[in-house]
């Protein structure tokens, strides 16, 4: 049993990785200010032996008593409406968040897991995105807020890798999705399903031929584990290969709720990736992870989480 710390873990990829540190046994801190996490996600586990939670923005000063053996930075806006909103809180926690996740990570001689993200690479000028493409960002665009936290953050683990010889595993996390996301996150797969439950007509950005890869929580939690428990430092790719445009995963989603909602076209957002799909051949020989569910089934589970949800 390890006593693990989880920033972020009120939210909702940080929720499904406290649920399942538990489950294996291990003792969970969950660090959340709850700017967009929420106590909802994680209610069910405060019965659990060896769950706490803990309110705090880990922009400041983070220390616990106690052993930690392991600390895993989950914590940051993630969706373009929310980074949009947050811009220089984002940049905070990207930069000072790390930077303390890093320091109590150093000082409880623990082991240090980034959650980084696909949005390193940018607009990728490399197809599928290998973890050796150092990316094509625009560091001063809308955008840039959150690439750039993320790269900061990556060069920051490194920094503290090479120089203090801290242990660490660094992620790079592509479009993630499932229940307890928030019905009103700006994400593709929570915008369409909400849209089509509500009837709604889908909001499609461009001409919808633009492509993502979209990884079911199940899945990439057990990514997570997978990294964290190896011996690969990474970055490490843990996202599902499989590529589709933002249309056809609109006509999924349509076809998945039997929803007759139109779609409706608007502008693209600036700087928003025209293909995005992870190389994952690291994961695979590295960690002996592949993801399992498929996105139809995927979407079936989101779908009757958030028809629950919405009622």
């Amino acid at each position: 049993m390890a006593r693990v710390v989880v920033t972020g873990g009120a939210g909702f990829l940080g929720s499904h990785l406290c649920e399942a540190l538990l489950a294996r046994g291990d003792e969970v801190v969950a660090l959340d200010n709850l700017v967009t996490g929420n106590v909802a996600n994680i209610e069910h586990l405060f019965a659990r032996p060896g769950f706490t939670f803990v309110d705090h923005d880990v922009s400041t000063f983070i220390w616990l008593p106690g052993a930690v053996d392991a600390v895993l930075h989950f914590a940051s806006p993630a969706s373009p409406v929310d980074y949009l909103d947050m811009p220089i809180q984002t940049l905070k926690v990207g930069s000072l968040g790390t930077h303390n996740g890093l320091g109590l990570a150093k000082a409880k001689g623990a082991r240090f897991l980034l959650a980084s993200t696909s949005e390193v690479y940018g607009d990728p000028k490399v197809h599928p995105q290998p973890e050796s493409y150092w990316g094509h960002v625009n560091p001063i665009g809308p955008r840039g807020v959150y690439d750039e936290a993320k790269r900061f953050a990556e060069a920051m683990t490194m920094a503290y890798h090479r120089y203090h010889g801290l242990d660490v595993r660094l992620l790079r996390i592509f479009n993630t999705y499932g229940p307890r996301m928030r019905a009103r996150d700006g994400r593709v797969v929570s915008n369409f399903l909400v849209q089509a439950l509500q009837g709604k007509p889908l909001t499609l950005y461009g001409d919808g031929s633009q492509s993502r890869s979209f990884c079911y929580v199940d899945d990439e939690v057990r990514g997570i584990l997978a990294l964290l428990d190896g011996d690969e430092v990474g970055p490490v790719n843990i996202g599902n290969p499989n590529e589709f445009t933002v249309r056809e995963l609109a006509q999924l989603v349509l076809d998945v709720t039997g929803s007759s909602s139109d779609i409706v076209y608007e502008p693209l957002p600036v700087d928003d990736p025209s293909q995005r799909q992870p190389d994952i051949s690291l994961a695979r020989a590295a960690l002996g992870w592949e993801p399992h569910v498929e996105l139809r089934e995927g979407l079936e589970r989101t779908a009757a989480w958030f028809r629950q949800a919405l009622d």
